[in-house]
């Protein structure tokens, strides 16, 4: 076990490259893994803990992912340096973070933190905001800015009032904002520090209808807390300030690595997306979405999926008070699936089915026998209620047997006009998909 675990550090940065080659016949026969909630889970060790990593090859010209009939598929933007999340500012312009882990640029980049200068000779291809204006209002955009640049693996974005809002790896960062603008004029002020190394570095950032909270959503170090819950403070959770940076608390704990949130809508419940744990072989513990419950707990790292013990964790480690209150996550979204995007449908241009629903962003595995994920699910709601997961946008698996995808969706975010874009960061390309009536 030790073993695989080093072999898996190694390989962690290669896994988010993209690189490229001719393309493979498209197999999409990927099994989907997927469990609902109250569905008998397999027991820990089932099958052996498995490493596939994924080889990214791209999409050639004229190529792109599968929509249901009735819906285009179209490339937003494309030569992107890595865009993990997409924001829409009221204005409609469209901000893409270009997001760059640390030790995929050390030979390029010194690292920096945010609101500083570059240093001569430094790269501006990663770790920024780009904005992107549709003027004409035609459906397509006619510039591009940097929007906010020399940032420390930026992620969530947000924009309350006339502060615009970037959650760092390590930091939550505020700038004043002016209506249109299409870069940030003013220097940046840090407003909340966050713990910055370990396994897990996004951290996204939502903000209530009244605009009075933020929530920061952080994930754990680790992966089952293997290095003592002493390097696992204020993560693997969701964390709650007032838009200065005060009062802060943890919302809802237990979530191993939260990353997707958005409110359902018409409610104040927020919801998230969580990545779970690895190791325990190809059908556990399931990823999900989930509602989140103020100062609920979600049973990482003593228990998954409710009260189901973690076998790694050691009797005297064991928390017996707190497993027994682990909150049992809405829906299961399958096992190592990595879903990481999540956003409700809140417009009319979709089918009515859709309408309501949650979109969920799935970047794919590397510890299973058989690659699960690589492509967007939709849950349908129905008076308030989930139901069983979806495939909409497919294709991203090119060939199952040899590991080889065109790319992995990340972000998912529905703009204002109904359309709704999705962040393959592996293949620089955001795509946009629409329906016509």
């Amino acid at each position: 076990m030790k073993r695989i675990h080093i072999f898996l550090l190694l390989q962690f940065a290669a896994f988010c490259s993209c690189g490229q080659s001719e393309n493979k016949q498209v197999n999409s026969s990927s099994t989907p893994a997927e469990t609902k909630a109250g569905d008998q889970l397999p027991p820990p060790y089932a099958t052996e803990s498995a490493v596939k990593m994924s080889k990214v090859i791209g999409w050639d010209a004229g190529m792109k992912p599968t929509a249901p009939k009735g819906f285009t598929v179209t490339r937003f933007a494309d030569s992107l340096e890595h865009p993990r999340w997409i924001y829409q500012l009221p204005n409609g312009d469209v901000l893409i973070a270009e997001t760059q882990k640390k030790e995929n640029i050390a030979k390029k980049v010194v690292n920096t933190v945010s609101g500083k200068s570059k240093s001569h000779g430094e790269s501006d291809m990663e770790n920024r905001i780009l904005l992107f204006r549709d003027s004409d209002k035609n459906g397509t955009y006619e510039t591009k800015t940097i929007f906010i640049d020399n940032l420390n693996m930026p992620f969530g974005m947000v924009l309350v009032n006339d502060y615009f809002y970037v959650a760092c790896s390590d930091a939550v960062w505020r700038y004043r904002y002016k209506n249109n603008e299409k870069q940030i004029s003013e220097e940046g002020e840090k407003i909340m520090d966050l713990p910055d190394a370990g396994r897990h570095w996004t951290r996204n950032i939502i903000a209530n209808s009244a605009g009075t909270k933020l929530y920061v959503a952080v994930g754990c170090a680790s992966d089952h807390a293997e290095n003592g819950m002493e390097k696992e403070d204020r993560r693997a959770c969701i964390l709650e300030i007032n838009p200065n940076g005060s009062g802060e608390r943890v919302f809802a704990s237990g979530l191993r690595n939260p990353v997707g949130m958005d409110w359902m809508p018409g409610t104040e419940t927020l919801w998230t997306a969580v990545n779970e744990r690895d190791e325990l072989g190809d059908d556990l513990p399931p990823d999900y979405i989930t509602s989140v419950k103020e100062n609920g707990f979600y049973g990482w790292p003593y228990s998954y999926f409710g009260q189901n013990k973690d076998p790694r964790i050691k009797e005297k480690d064991q928390r017996n008070d707190l497993v027994q209150k682990a909150i049992v996550p809405d829906v299961a979204v399958g096992a190592h699936t990595a879903s990481l995007g999540l956003a409700f449908y809140d417009k009319k241009l979709f089918p009515k089915k859709f309408q309501g629903g949650a979109f969920v962003g799935q970047h794919g595995s590397w510890n299973r026998s058989v690659l699960s994920g690589y492509k967007v699910v939709f849950v349908p709601f129905t008076n308030g209620k989930p139901g069983k997961p979806e495939d909409f946008l497919t294709g991203f698996i090119a060939n199952e047997k040899e590991a080889e995808v065109f790319g992995r969706p990340v972000g998912v975010t529905v703009l204002n006009d109904g359309s709704m874009l999705v962040a393959d960061d592996a293949a620089n390309i955001i795509w946009k998909i629409t329906y016509a009536k």
